[in-house]
Order: structure tokens, then sequence, then C-alpha cells
């Protein structure tokens, strides 16, 4: 028989004669100045780049690429020798993939295969990996012992968060149980060759680079980074063949372990290679060797409720009710009450109930969430609010989207026959705000209403309870209040960044706003959002504070000394890389690019998000560039220092239709400019600087008379 080692190297040296293979039928037919390269991704062939720091872009070059990799083929030290073979493995993995992608083809663009996740799906996972909505990862590879074994351990690890790659015939598996798949649901199939893995590795690897700000080549960071930092795993059905023995030797070298039902005594290292014979039990064995922890939140509901199904779709179709804002009176809302007006748990349905409407009716619906508690305050109600949708996307067969009296919820055939009706809203309600703010609410009450005439009524007494929340949000600005706070969630995944959370300029990543982390501090006075007084101030214009210099100092573990919070050229404040959109100053135009992380297209930088957004991020200061959230693009402090929102000369067309209310506003109350995003260049006019530069010229944009940038 075989020894582990023996196979791991045969397994290594079969990948690589595929990889020459492949190698070999692309130069019958390409030349070696053809263009390689996978979609939008700033790095490369991310395994090869985060390995060798290697930039490899077109055909010559992936075959020189070769030569390192079999040069980690090596045999004189067996315990070193076994995993270096194994990341050679998924290098040559990655070429053999990278040759389906050659002069631009699109290999993976037939459901339900995947292929490579883009940088965008990479930093989407920031915010939900470091607060545990996702708390890891697992590939899945083979096929399970029957159809019915394979959805049922998809959907185990489904319910437990656990973001889903799939390779090998599990995919048709669930393919054929129905089982909708996508990045959206977080259950993903990479394809169907072994050598489709390395998209899963390529994930993880680019949090290494994206968000750790690890240098490209540094070998042993990576692979620290990885070991530490991203919670993955790895499961093989038998029958596993050598190269999946090699490109487990990898898995775990990058810090993943591997539990499989293929029972050799080879197999037997504690914690890294696990038997299991028994296939039902991988999720627990995996769970168990990760040594991953789960947040479990008790919900008395007959479907499922986890966050993988918070991106579910459900069509038209598949519908059994909906309630729309746009068409029906509908409405969420808060409400902080005394504790004796309040009975905990106590679930009020009020009018008809899902079963006593047709097929495909559209409803009223208000859904009424009252709560109480010593230390509650009615600051707190629209930061509760704002969690609604995705407390109630999280049932599976049920999908959310808006807010307030403008929300959409659709409830869907099979969630409806398992059983979902009104009162598991409220059900749902009541876990995930007693679960999630216990240390302010005492008790919880929630009052469900589908019956039109008290909906109607309803809408109007709470449109005048939001009119005075936004009033009271106007009156916050960094000026009114004596205090900031800090953000320091991402550190999990980039361990010097700060963010420091002001009214009128919330976090990065677009999820914590000031009253978010006033929240948060109140929830937990020893977590990452702590008091950061308003004090000792330098400079107001640039936004410089003693007491802000003091506080990044201490929570970025000394990496930081000074942040300007109004500035992108002097000291800007850091970002982690799961930021929604980057800035970056254009000097052609005198102002600064915006892009967001979902347009996928070229900027007048000559550069993608992608390319904009590797040159900052993992907790660094870049002077010029600068990572922020969508709604900090209409602050009066955006760039302040600068010049302000004048600076802006191009956003993609989306992005400023999506900002342009509240920007035009901006403009029109610090400028007296009137109707400025029409100024703005988009990619419908521009995406070089020349024809920037003509059309910002012809409306009279103000960036071109300002002071020069640099």
């Amino acid at each position: 028989m075989a020894t582990l080692f023996e196979r791991v190297f045969k397994g290594s040296d079969e990948m690589v004669e595929r990889a020459v293979k492949s190698l070999e039928e692309v130069s019958a037919r390409y030349s070696d100045d053809t263009a390689v390269a996978f979609p939008d991704t700033a790095y490369y062939l991310p395994c090869i780049y985060a390995m060798t720091g290697e930039k490899v872009t077109n055909v010559g070059e992936l075959k020189n690429i070769m030569g390192w990799i079999q040069s980690q083929m090596t045999r004189e030290k067996k315990t070193h020798d076994i995993f270096t073979s194994g990341i050679g493995t998924a290098c040559a993995a990655e070429v053999i993939e990278a040759c389906k992608y050659v002069d631009g083809q699109t290999p993976y663009d037939h459901a339900p295969l995947w292929g490579h996740c883009t940088d965008a799906e990479v930093r989407e996972l920031g915010v939900p990996l470091v607060t545990g909505d996702i708390p890891g990862f697992v590939v899945l590879i083979g096929s399970a012992p029957s159809d019915e074994e394979a959805v049922a351990t998809v959907k185990s690890y489904q319910t437990k968060s656990i973001f889903v790659f799939l390779v090998g015939g599990i995919i048709d598996q669930v393919t054929r149980m129905g089982v909708q798949t996508g990045f959206n649901v977080r259950l993903v199939p990479e394809g169907y060759d072994l050598w489709a893995v390395s998209h899963v590795i390529s994930v993880a690897v680019r949090a290494a680079l994206i968000f750790g700000a690890i240098t490209p080549g540094d070998y042993d960071g990576i692979r620290e980074y990885t070991f530490k930092r991203v919670n993955a795993m790895v499961n093989a059905y038998e029958p596993v063949d050598d190269m999946t023995v090699a490109c487990g030797a990898g898995a775990i070298s990058y810090g993943f372990p591997v539990v499989t039902n293929d029972d050799n005594d080879m197999w037997r290292v504690p914690m890294s290679l696990i038997v299991q014979p028994d296939t039902t039990k991988f999720v627990e064995t995996s769970l168990e060797a990760r040594r991953i922890k789960l947040k479990v939140t008790n919900v008395d509901i007959p479907v499922n409720y986890a966050n993988a199904f918070e991106g579910e779709i459900i069509r038209r179709g598949d519908m059994q009710i909906e309630a729309d804002g746009s068409r029906k009176d509908c409405l969420e809302l808060v409400r902080t009450r005394e504790l004796p007006e309040v009975e905990d748990h106590k679930i009020t349905l009020i009018g008809p109930d899902f079963d006593e409407f047709e097929v495909g009716a559209k409803i009223n619906l208000a859904t009424i969430v009252e709560v109480a508690g010593k230390k509650m305050q009615t600051d707190f109600e629209s930061v509760f609010e704002r969690k609604f949708h995705a407390y109630i996307n999280c049932i599976e067969g049920v999908m959310h989207t808006g807010q307030r009296d403008m929300i959409r919820i659709r409830v869907s055939k099979s969630a409806y026959e398992a059983g979902f009706r009104a009162k598991h809203l409220g059900e749902v309600l009541y876990a995930k705000v007693k679960g999630e703010f216990d240390a302010v609410v005492d008790k919880c009450q929630v009052t469900v209403v589908t019956d039109p005439e008290k909906v109607t009524a309803l809408r109007k007494e709470a449109n005048e309870v939001f009119d005075k929340r936004d009033a009271r949000l106007l009156s916050l600005t960094d000026e009114t209040v004596d205090q900031f706070y800090t953000c320091i969630m991402c550190q999990a995944f980039s361990p010097s960044h700060v963010c420091i959370v002001t009214p009128e300029r919330l976090g990065l990543c677009g999820a914590v706003s000031w009253l978010d982390a006033k929240a948060t501090n109140e929830l937990d006075p020893s977590g990452p959002c702590q008091v950061v007084p308003k004090t000792g101030v330098i400079d107001e214009n640039l936004g410089k504070w003693e007491a802000v210099n003091e506080a990044v100092a201490k929570y970025s573990q000394g990496a930081l000394d000074n942040i300007s919070l109004y500035s992108i050229m002097e000291d800007p404040m850091t970002s982690c890389g799961c930021f929604e959109c980057i800035c970056g100053i254009e000097p052609f135009s005198n102002g600064v690019v915006i892009v967001n992380r979902e347009h996928t297209g070229m900027t007048p930088l000559g550069m993608t998000f992608s390319e904009m957004a590797s040159m900052t991020g993992g907790g660094v200061q870049t002077p010029g560039f600068m990572g922020h959230g969508k709604h900090f693009i209409a602050s009066k402090k955006f760039m302040k220092a600068e010049g302000g929102v004048q600076r802006i000369v191009w956003l993609p067309k989306a992005l400023k239709d999506q900002v342009a209310d509240k920007l035009n506003a901006t403009a029109k109350e610090l400028y007296g400019i009137e109707d400025f995003t029409s100024m703005i260049g988009d990619e419908t006019v521009a995406e070089d600087p020349e024809t920037l530069v003509e059309f910002l010229s012809g409306v009279g944009h103000p960036a071109l008379g300002l002071d020069p940038l640099m």
C-alpha cells in the first residue's frame, strides 16, 4: 500500500502533468503574448501571485511559472515537502483553470457553475466574516452517498451559516434536488473537475492580500494568515484519488482540515486529516476540527433560519403572498415603551393570516415591535429597524427588501407549505431583538397587522414618527456631539485598521452609523466601539484631534499615530478592504473619481474598482485613495479639507443616480450649485481622462477652478 507521502507526491505529479497538457493545448492555438486573466480581479492569478509575487498576465508567463511550481515537488524532507508539494498542486490546478480563461474566454457562463470569484465578491464577504454571520467556509468534493444526503449536508452547513463551495458530482446532486445555488445564498458550485478547487483557495489567499495587507510573495505570511484568520475546511467523499490527496495536503498547509470517509490508515492525522466513516457526521466533525464556535439563535418557526438564506431570491411564480409597500400600505416600526406596558414574548396577529389569502395575493402588512428596558433609548429604535431586513431575509423561503413604509416581503410557496404563517414573523423578530440587544431590551412584544384599515392608520402614525427621527438625525452633526466612536470589528481580518465613526462619517463598510456605534457601545462597553472624546483640537478643517490620534494609536496597536477625518491627502483614515466605495484623485481634472464595488467597468483613472482597491486596504494609509461608504459621498465632511463634494468629477451612473438627491442638496447648501450631479461624468460620457476633462469643461464643473490637488 502506498504511503500518504507517496500518494501526495504522485497526485502532485499528476496535477502538474495535466497543467503541462493544458498549456500545450493553449500554446497550439495562441501566441505567448495572448492575455491570460481571471475576470474582475487585481490579483492576476491569485494563488500564484500570493505565493510567488509573480504577475502572470499572458500565455508565455503562464508557461514560465511552471518552473516554480515544479520546484515545489522536492522529496528531501518529507514533513516539509508534503506541504510545499500540496501548495504546488494548488498552483498547478490554477494553471489548468487559467488556461480556460485565455484571450477573454468565459468558461463558466452556464448555470450552475461559478468558477472564479471576483474581488468584489471576496470583499463582500468582509463584514459577515468579521461579525460571525459567516463563521467559516467548507468545500465539498466528490459525490455524497445519495442525493438526499447531499442536500441534508448542504442544508446543515447553511443553517449554521457556513459558506459552502461544491466541486464534482455533488453539484449534480443538489441540482437534481432543486436546491437554489449561487453566491447570494452562499452555496457556490465551482466546477466538476478537481482543479476547480483552486478558485476556493483563491478566495482564501485574496483575503490575506485584501484584508491583511500581506505582501504578495510572502509565502509564510500567506499561510500564517489563512491558518489563523480564515476558517475553512474540506470534506472529501470516497473514492479519494491521489490528486485529491495532494490537494488535501495543500489545504492542510493553509490550515484547513480535511475530513473524509475514505477509510485508510494513512489519513489518521489528528485535527488535520480525519477519517469519519459516517458521512452524516461530516458537519459535526469538520466544525470540531476547525474549532468553529457557532452563535445559536433558537427561533420557533417551521423552516430553516440562517444567514445563508439572506440572499435568497423568490420569483413571482414561486410566491405565495407578497406585502408590497409601493402598492399597499405596509410598514415596520420599533417603539420604546415603559416596562409595565410590554408583555414579554407576546405575539399578536390583527387581521387574516397568510392561509386566508389567495395564492399570489398582495397584502397589507404592518409589523410593530415594542420594547422596554431600563437602558433602552429611543435613538436605538432606528438601529433595531434597520436590522429587520437581515433578520427576515434569514428565513428560508422569505425575501425582504426596503425599510420603514417602503418594504417588500415575499413568502414562498415552499415556506407556506411548510407551515410558515404571520405569527412566525413575530417569532423571528422577538428572538433576534431579544438575543442581539439583551443588554438594553428587557421585554419585547410583536404585533403583526394585516387588516387593511388598521394598517393604513398605522402607516400615518408611523410616518409621523419617521419624520421626527429624520429631524433628530439631521441635527446630529460632528459639531453637535462631544464624542465619536471607534469601530474595530474588522480587525479579525485587518489587524491594524481602525474606523472612527462620526455622525457625518459612517463606517466605510456602510453598515455602522454613529447611532449604531453608540448602541454597540451600550450593549458591550468593552467591545469594538469605544468612546473617543472630541478633545484636543489640532485642525478642524482637516478633522484632526489629539484624542482621535490617541485612540487610533491605541487600537491599531501602534501601527498608526495620526489620521485626518476630512482629508484624502493628509493622513487619511485607513481601510480594511470591505469598503462599499473607493475614491481616488484624478489629476487631469483636478478632482476625484469614486467607484462602487458593484461597478465592474473601467474608470478615468485607467483602473477598475479592483485595481483601485488593491492600492489601499489592509489598514494602511494611502494618500490620494480612500475607502468609504456610499452615504459618505453626500456628507458635508466628504473631503472637506480639499474642497468637499465639488471635487467629485466621475461616478458610475447607477451610483450617481442612487446618491443624486442627497448629493445635489449638499452641493446646493454648501456651494450654491444647482443640479450638481448633472456636472459629474459617468461611464456613458467618459472612461478616459481626456474625454472626462472635455465633458467637465463643457458643463463648467467647479473642480477645474479649485486649487491643485497635487
